[in-house]
Order: C-alpha cells, then sequence, then structure tokens
C-alpha cells in the first residue's frame, strides 16, 4: 500500500493510478470534470446522440452545483476566520 500526503491510499487507487493532491490542486478538479462533462455533452449533442448529450450536461450541472457550494462554504468560513 502506498502512502499519500494524507495517509495510506486504497489498492485500487494505486492500481488505477490516481494520486493524492494537494488541498489547492483537488479544489479544481470537480470544476474540471464539470467542464469535460459539458464539453462531452456538446460533441454528443452535435453528433446527435441526444441520450448521451442529456445524461453528461446533467452530470456537469450537478458536478458545478457542488462546486459552487463547497466554493461558497470554503469563502465564507475563510471570511469568518479573519473577523
Amino acid at each position: 500500500m502506498e502512502v499519500g500526503l494524507e495517509g495510506p491510499m486504497p489498492v485500487f487507487c494505486v492500481a488505477a493510478g490516481f494520486r493524492q493532491v494537494k488541498r489547492k490542486e483537488r479544489r479544481t478538479w470537480m470544476l474540471y470534470w464539470a467542464l469535460v462533462f459539458f464539453i462531452i455533452a456538446i460533441v454528443a449533442g452535435l453528433l446527435g446522440f441526444g441520450g448521451i448529450a442529456f445524461a453528461a450536461a446533467g452530470i456537469a450541472k450537478i458536478l458545478f452545483f457542488i462546486f459552487l457550494v463547497l466554493f461558497l462554504i470554503s469563502l465564507v468560513s475563510h471570511l469568518s476566520r479573519r473577523v
């Protein structure tokens, strides 16, 4: 078992090639994946795959709103620490 930044990594993470990253890097991954699914939805829609486009757009929307909520929580907690 490999040891990452925050302790041991699960076996499936090591086998799949995942690595643990710093907190700042992890925050951008959710927005990155939201954008990836949005682009997949646009390309699938242009090619006529309506079902895939609808599913990818739904995933992108969910990930974006989760990112937005976590960002707002982080912003409020940061501002409350400064006071």
